[in-house]
């Protein structure tokens, strides 16, 4: 009896304690992968220059771009299985195992961090301004102007730092704020550049501003978990391959994307040398 009953107790702590444990969801490692023949990698399907459909209605962009190089190198004669998804669901289709990968302008943030694996950044993107009017060339051509900003979002801190006489106006969505802008009710509205460069690739009497306010790294988002750290590892080899070998800083050229200063952490130790 007291043996059953001790079993009993060692049984209620050991359930217990994996309750507390936290909970870590089971994805595909790189051999696994491999072994299936294909990759699920979750895209962007309407944001251009990154990932949108063509008027044939084919994914094209600097992403789908990157996720099939991928899957070339990782795979080798594997293919990859694009999936399309919204900006609310992506980061819990990593959690919830529905894509094995994510390349979707994603922004490697601490808070994210906690819950997925990011790899070294293939795009730095930034707050830019994004203006109709030729007269604006400089920061400080916007000082008592009105300048459109996301609600809510990071932009606001950035603008009000950089510019902090102008006045800002808030706006709900995209769609509003080249309404505003077409109505001449602000002068020029902030967001990240590689949002508004398909603006200006869709509407050609809009034009960026030079000045970058920001530095926000776009990463691949990878499960968390010892048997994802290979195919991590793996990515940051390639990605790492490609900005060394300028196929990526072209491929951000080809798609009218603001250059990105990504450097190769042996690059940066060169530079590094050579400033000495």
């Amino acid at each position: 009896m007291r043996f059953i009953r001790k079993i009993t107790i060692i049984f209620f702590f050991l359930t217990f304690a994996f309750c507390l444990l936290p909970f870590t969801s089971y994805a595909a490692d790189l051999s696994e992968i491999q072994q299936r023949g294909y990759i699920q990698i979750g895209v962007k399907d309407n944001l251009r220059p990154l990932g949108f459909r063509d008027q044939s209605g084919n994914l094209q962009g600097l992403e789908i771009e990157l996720a099939q190089r991928l899957t070339q190198d990782l795979l080798g004669t594997g293919k990859a299985k694009l999936r399309p998804i919204s900006n609310r669901e992506r980061i819990s289709q990593v959690l919830d195992n529905k894509v094995d990968i994510l390349i979707a302008r994603v922004t490697a943030t601490p808070s994210r961090a906690r819950l997925v694996n990011f790899s070294i950044p293939y795009y730095l993107d930034s707050t830019v301004l994004v203006t109709n009017n030729p007269s604006f060339q400089r920061l400080d051509d916007f000082r008592q102007r009105k300048i459109g900003v996301l609600t809510g979002s990071s932009t606001i801190a950035r603008i009000k730092y950089f510019i902090p006489n102008a006045e800002l106006v808030g706006a709900i969505s995209y769609a509003q704020a080249q309404n505003l802008l077409e109505s001449n009710k602000i002068d020029a509205f902030a967001a990240d550049a590689s949002v508004l460069t398909g603006w200006v690739q869709q509407y050609p009497q809009y034009r960026l501003l030079n000045a970058r306010l920001s530095t926000e790294p776009l990463c691949v988002v990878i499960a968390k978990g010892l048997q994802n750290d290979k195919l991590r590892r793996q990515i940051d080899i390639l990605i790492a391959r490609y900005i060394e070998t300028g196929w990526l800083p072209e491929r951000i050229k080809y798609w009218g994307l603001p250059p990105s200063s990504l450097r190769t952490q042996e690059q940066e130790q060169q530079l590094s040398t050579r400033e000495r």
